[in-house]
């Protein structure tokens, strides 16, 4: 039996993605979802002028909404500021995507379905079904390892770890308990699936195709990523001890 309307706000965490954002913004409103669909966009003060194209579009269409961050930037500090928000605007689920168009808008109503008997769905380009499109073979390889790292490192079972395209019922990001949460860069993606494994939530994946980035460049540098990898190995020592239930 489905789930009667909720209100659904996608959150996009931006940093210069003025040449994605308007478009991809577009195609999340034209989708037919069943639910009271809106858009966040969590900008980190884009010097390219990201939150103006936003604002302009919000101008046109009301169900769209920009939240600029004016603090220290980060993809960690903006996921937090983005589902606090979401919240505050009384959203009974959030879905979370990245704005460089990598995350397809098509892939949100299987993601939403999958979500009535999941507290959190990840989009994932690793079951059957999925892809990692796109990408040149050395890109493809370091996820590769990125990933069998993390999922050794972490014991969680699902196969995309690292996976941005996430759904989250409103239970589950208070369970998790964002306040919380110390992830200031992309990290905040695995300590969010690290912790809500250890409380116990229902966690299930959608197969989705990865596609890479057509404009723009990645913010995914070498740095970036060791850093990452890095802050995995705090957030296993930090959560590696919670218990279904506990709450940091």
């Amino acid at each position: 039996m489905s789930e009667p309307r909720r209100k659904v706000v996608v959150t996009i965490p931006t940093y210069n993605e003025r040449e994605n954002i308007v478009p991809l913004v577009q195609e999340i409103l034209a989708l037919r979802v069943g639910h009271e669909l809106s858009v966040l966009v969590v900008d980190d003060n884009s010097p390219d002028g990201t939150a103006a194209a936003v604002a302009e579009i919000g101008r046109q269409a009301p169900r769209v909404h920009l939240l600029l961050r004016w603090e220290k930037r980060g993809r960690g500090l903006a996921g937090v500021a983005g589902f606090k928000e979401a919240l505050r605007m009384g959203a009974d689920i959030v879905v979370e995507m990245d704005g460089d168009g990598s995350h397809q808008p098509a892939y949100i109503p299987s993601l939403l379905e999958a979500a009535e008997d999941k507290d959190i769905v990840l989009g994932s380009r690793f079951v059957e079904g999925g892809k990692d499109a796109d990408r040149p073979l050395s890109r493809r390889l370091v996820t590769f390892l990125a990933r069998n790292f993390i999922r050794r490192l972490f014991s969680v079972p699902v196969r995309d770890v690292s996976s941005g395209f996430r759904v989250f019922r409103r239970e589950a990001l208070e369970t998790i308990g964002i306040d919380s949460l110390f992830s200031t860069g992309p990290s905040i993606v695995l300590e969010t699936l690290f912790k809500a494994h250890r409380l116990g939530l229902r966690i299930g994946e959608v197969p989705i195709v990865f596609i890479d980035r057509r404009r723009g460049k990645t913010k995914l540098t070498g740095l970036t990523l060791w850093r990452t990898l890095l802050m995995a190995l705090r957030i296993r020592r930090l959560y590696g001890k919670v218990q279904p239930m506990d709450r940091i």
